[in-house]
């Protein structure tokens, strides 16, 4: 099985499309200030995908037949069914087949993938549990031949600095960036990326 660890927020949903989600709720009746985010329609509690990122991520899809697992933290505010029905309304071609599981800093120690020596970092704190949270979900699935994480956080093992470049003590290896969050995975050379990681 291929997988990609998919966020939404600067890889598909870019930053010309945030925002879209209050218009949605305005034209939907408004959401009250006492409302639980999870009691709106699905459609009304997200930001609509940017039309051309999708086109790229279904091509990947179509060309490798790789799965979908949500890393992103919308996964806290639907279920793995209501981001399905939302991948396919917004145009993707596949459902998400899971979610990753929440790892928070705070209780890491409870964590049975995380040693006690791990140097958190605070700075990097979304970085490092998204990364832990992609690396469980590896062990609890060992049919996984392929994988390929993309973020717009940066957490790929290798690193740049004024004096060159030296790897991480954690992070991905398999792992593409979309540093620009008007652009995402439309980046120049981002899809080669992938489809390096999955074919």
């Amino acid at each position: 099985m291929k997988v990609i660890f998919l966020d939404n927020d600067g890889v598909i949903c870019l930053s010309n499309n945030w925002g879209s989600r209050h218009k949605k709720q305005k034209k939907w009746g408004g959401r009250k200030l006492s409302m639980e985010i999870n009691s709106i329609p699905v459609d009304c509690r997200f930001d609509d995908f940017d039309k051309k990122a999708i086109k790229i991520l279904n091509e990947i899809i179509y060309e490798t037949d790789a799965e979908i697992v949500v890393s992103s933290d919308w996964r806290l505010y639907a279920n793995l069914e209501e981001l399905g029905e939302y991948y396919i309304s917004q145009g993707i071609i596949k459902k998400p087949i899971d979610v990753t599981k929440i790892i928070h800093y705070t209780n890491w120690l409870n964590d049975e993938y995380i040693t006690n020596d791990f140097p958190w970092n605070r700075t990097e704190g979304s970085e490092q549990e998204r990364h832990f949270e992609i690396k469980r979900w590896l062990i609890e699935h060992p049919e996984v031949t392929s994988w390929v994480a993309v973020d717009d956080l940066y957490m790929g093992i290798n690193m740049e600095s004024d004096w060159g470049e030296y790897q991480r003590t954690w992070g991905l290896e398999n792992f593409v960036h979309t540093p620009k969050s008007l652009e995402g995975i439309k980046q120049s050379g981002i899809k080669e990326k992938i489809l390096k990681y999955l074919t």
